[in-house]
């Protein structure tokens, strides 16, 4: 079983060690861009040519499916991934946790790039899932790129401006980008207030590494033999996990388990 993660940069990680904690015997293949990101800021048409790229590296070596483990990529893409790679290879998009976070009730902060919030795509999310539950959208400038490049300071600065943002009596909080789930424990910290119920925090890796998996018909298997290979592909080159991936329980999971070549 092979399974391919795609994205601009590290935020494939946190899906790609779901994969590994689900099936330890499904060879992976992570596929990004580095040098075009973030993908935000950028026009629909470049987010989806360099998707596309992205996408037709991973597929080279004819995986059984593959993860846009990427929110802009797949707002802006998932139909061109899909149309240029289905039905040979299933392609699964990943999209905010809004309605497990509105079933739990109210209210809830989305904690997303400027370019995410406020967008049509997740007002229609919001307005679909949201179950008339109390939803904030936070905007959270720089904190991917902050997550990219280990820079902890930023990290903290970033998480701290949001989290300034996010409103005093907010239950739940939304990471609606995948980079944001490798800081996870960060920004529970940063939002939890005294004597306040326990934050709940709504990532997406767990539910798209599942969906990806029945998509090719196999079941979890958390017990299976971790004989499995890692493969990096940086721009469509073999490489191998940027150092700051191992900053990261998530890049210290699959370079542990298998060696990234």
């Amino acid at each position: 079983m092979k399974i391919a993660l795609m994205d601009s940069g590290i935020g494939l990680l946190a899906a790609a060690a779901a994969v590994r904690r689900l099936r330890p015997d499904a060879d992976l293949v992570l596929s990004s861009d580095p040098g075009s990101m973030p993908w935000g800021p950028r026009t629909p048409e470049d987010v989806t040519a360099r998707a596309l790229a992205v996408a037709e590296a991973a597929a080279a070596h004819r995986p059984d499916a593959l993860i846009v483990a990427c929110n802009t990529a797949s707002v802006r893409a998932l139909p061109a991934l899909r149309a240029r790679l289905e039905p040979q290879v299933p392609v699964i998009g990943t999209v905010p946790a809004i309605k497990p976070a509105a079933a739990g009730g109210g209210p809830v902060a989305i904690w997303a790039t400027p370019a995410t919030t406020g967008s049509p795509y997740q007002r229609g999310l919001i307005e679909e899932f949201g179950g008339g539950v109390e939803i904030t959208e936070v905007a959270c400038p720089g904190l991917a790129d902050a997550v990219e490049y280990a820079d902890q300071a930023a990290i903290g600065a970033a998480i701290a401006a949001a989290a300034a943002r996010t409103p005093e009596d907010v239950r739940t909080v939304v990471l609606g980008c995948t980079h944001y789930e490798l800081v996870a424990e960060r920004i529970r910290a940063a939002v939890q207030r005294p004597g306040r119920p326990p934050l709940v925090l709504h990532g997406s890796a767990g539910a798209v590494a599942a969906q990806a998996l029945r998509r090719i018909g196999e079941l979890p298997d958390p017990g299976a033999p971790a004989g499995s290979t890692v493969t990096v592909l940086l721009s469509g080159r073999e490489g191998t996990l940027p150092a700051t991936a191992l900053t990261y329980e998530e890049g210290r999971i699959l370079s542990a388990v298998s060696p990234a070549r």
